[in-house]
């Protein structure tokens, strides 16, 4: 059974809180990118990074083969636990193992430790527009790559959920990227709640005054027909 492989967990095993990808999707398949960071976020409890153990293949069952696993072996450094079959035909290779680092050109490797690095301390959110150039016969390549915090089962955060998308044929030629773009958000900030007003958050609102009421500065005088 292909979830059973990439995860390496029995399907039958009490994995606690599981959820299903068909309530994020309305319709309209979600790309793999926003179907896996739909899932993670459904796992947040009260800003808490999800456990590894929560991660069910069931839930993300039509990506697994975007998916893959880090672990932590060293601050700015993570190498594959588990990867899906499309990061194999990138890498021309079985990447289990293999550091994150060996999918980038050296030029980019310094950036990739960076953005590691912060996904595990801060912790936070990671996503990078990567870019393959196109030499040698190749066309250019553009992917996608989404890095997402979890707890080893000792509590420490030395983990990662990720997901690899490209668009383009893929040859039998490893390919290695560059970083054109990063999007780098804290858990914290994911856990914020959202602001009410459009125009408090551009600075546009006017101030709202203390409400006192003032003295008055009629008196009624009443008279009555003896």
């Amino acid at each position: 059974m292909k979830m059973k492989t990439f995860f390496g967990t029995d399907a039958n095993s009490d994995f606690g809180k599981i959820i299903a990808m068909d309530r994020f999707d309305s319709g309209r398949s979600l790309s793999p990118i926003r179907q896996a960071e739909a899932y993670w976020t459904a796992l947040l409890t009260g800003g808490e990074v999800p456990m590894r153990s929560q991660i069910d293949p069931r839930g993300l069952e039509n990506i697994l083969e975007y998916t893959f696993v880090l672990e932590r072996i060293a601050p700015g450094l993570a190498r594959f636990r588990l990867a899906g079959s499309h990061l194999t035909k990138l890498a021309g290779m079985e990447v289990r193992g293999m550091p994150l680092t060996a999918y980038f050109e050296p030029s980019a490797r310094g950036a990739v430790t960076r953005h590691l690095d912060r996904v595990f301390s801060q912790p936070a959110i990671a996503e990078l527009g990567l870019v393959s150039s196109g030499k040698l016969g190749r066309a250019k390549l553009q992917a996608r790559m989404l890095l997402l915090p979890l707890k080893s089962d000792l509590g420490d955060i030395s983990r990662a959920l990720g997901v690899l998308v490209s668009d383009g044929p893929i040859v039998s030629t490893p390919r290695r990227f560059t970083i054109a773009e990063n999007k780098i958000r804290t858990v914290h900030d994911i856990q914020k709640p959202p602001v009410r007003s459009g125009l408090q958050n551009m600075g546009l609102a006017e101030e709202q005054a203390e409400f006192k009421s003032a003295p008055p500065h009629l008196r009624l005088v009443s008279s009555r027909d003896d």
